[in-house]
């Protein structure tokens, strides 16, 4: 009879739940800038793991030169994550001298971390992660992240266009900054700023999202 370790029978349990809000697998390491791409999401967001060694069809395979990819990996998130993000590092055996990669991402009080391949700061790329995906944040999120992490109370005047506002998600239930600005009839800085507002203020909710994030009441 084979004797399974509790920390690998909890690798399976893990990965049983597939990729989720706080869950990512990656196969292999050798795309490295997209692997640190999840480690910035999941910071910015809930937390999470990311689990190195198991394929999208959710089979356990390992890493075959685990040692190697652990450096490659780790090197690459204290290089190119900015702040630095806390994270921790458990190795499990799974077949052979193969083994599993668990990187465990802290939500961070410091967002937003930025993922920062070229040393410019204009080409700082910020990441959050929706369901079971990283997205590049927009600006209203980046500055709402700047926001949550200053903890402090945010007040807002209810004028015209936030009835209108109000108005709207109580038929339609959602809004993107492009609709908001045209019911509203107001730039589109105003409505951004006003969105901004209104989810630090803890009124509405963000959804990021790749083509256009969109917001609802709470």
């Amino acid at each position: 009879m084979n004797y399974i370790s509790p920390a690998f029978k909890e690798l399976k349990d893990l990965v049983k739940r597939g990729e989720g809000e706080r869950i990512e697998f990656k196969l292999k390491s050798n795309h490295p800038e997209k692997i640190i791409r999840e480690v910035v999401a999941f910071a910015n967001t809930s937390g999470g793991k990311l689990i190195l060694g198991v394929s999208d069809d959710l089979e356990i395979k390992g890493l075959k030169y685990v040692d190697e990819d652990e450096y490659i990996i780790t090197k690459n998130i204290e290089k190119y994550i900015y702040p630095l993000v806390d994270y921790s590092i458990e190795k499990i055996r799974v077949e052979g001298e193969r083994a599993v990669l668990i990187y465990t991402i802290k939500s961070s009080p410091m967002k937003p971390h930025f993922l920062d391949l070229t040393g410019n700061p204009d080409e700082r790329k910020v990441y959050v992660r929706h369901e079971d995906k990283s997205i590049q944040a927009s600006k209203e999120v980046r500055e709402i992240l700047k926001g949550q992490s200053k903890s402090k109370g945010f007040k807002f005047n209810f004028g015209d266009k936030e009835r209108l506002l109000m108005e709207y998600l109580d038929v339609h239930k959602k809004v993107t900054l492009n609709q908001f600005s045209e019911i509203a009839e107001i730039k589109k800085k105003v409505a951004s700023r006003t969105l901004i507002l209104l989810v630090l203020a803890g009124v509405l909710r963000v959804i990021p999202h790749e083509i256009e994030d969109y917001y609802e009441l709470i």
